[in-house]
C-alpha cells in the first residue's frame, strides 16, 4: 500500500509521503519557515534564563532549514555561525560600525562577522 502512494507521489512530483499524507514541496517550505520563526522567537524569550536552551533552539531551526532547503536569511545575524549561540546585543555579542561594515563579534568564541551597510530602497 505504501509503495503505491510513493509511486503516486513521484508521478505527481510531490516530495514527501508522511503518515498517509502526500505533501507538496511548497507546503513543506511554508511549514518549515513558520517553525523556524517560532524557534527564533522562543530562543529570544528564553535567552535571559536559559542561554543553553536558546542555543538548542537555534540548532533545531538550522536543521529544519537544511532539511527543507529553506534560507535563514532573515535570521542569519541572530546566531553565531561558528559556535551556534543565539546572539543578543550587549549580552554575548559586541556590535561596531566601521567604514561601511557592521562588525559583530561573538563574546563566546570571538568569531567576527562582517555585514555590509545597505540603504533602503524607496
Amino acid at each position: 500500500m505504501i509503495f503505491y502512494f510513493k509511486k503516486l507521489a513521484k508521478k505527481l512530483k510531490l516530495t514527501h509521503f508522511v503518515y498517509g499524507l502526500i505533501m507538496h514541496k511548497d507546503n513543506i517550505k511554508k511549514i518549515a519557515e513558520e517553525r523556524i520563526a517560532l524557534l527564533f522567537r522562543l530562543a529570544d524569550n528564553e535567552f535571559e534564563k536559559h542561554p543553553e536552551r536558546s542555543k538548542r533552539y537555534v540548532e533545531i531551526a538550522r536543521k529544519i532549514g537544511m532539511k527543507a532547503k529553506v534560507s535563514l536569511a532573515d535570521h542569519k545575524k541572530k546566531f553565531c555561525r561558528k559556535c551556534g549561540n543565539y546572539l543578543k546585543h550587549g549580552k554575548n555579542t559586541r556590535v561596531r560600525i566601521s567604514c561601511s561594515n557592521i562588525v559583530q563579534t561573538c563574546k563566546v568564541c570571538n568569531n567576527i562577522s562582517r555585514y555590509k551597510i545597505t540603504k533602503h530602497k524607496e
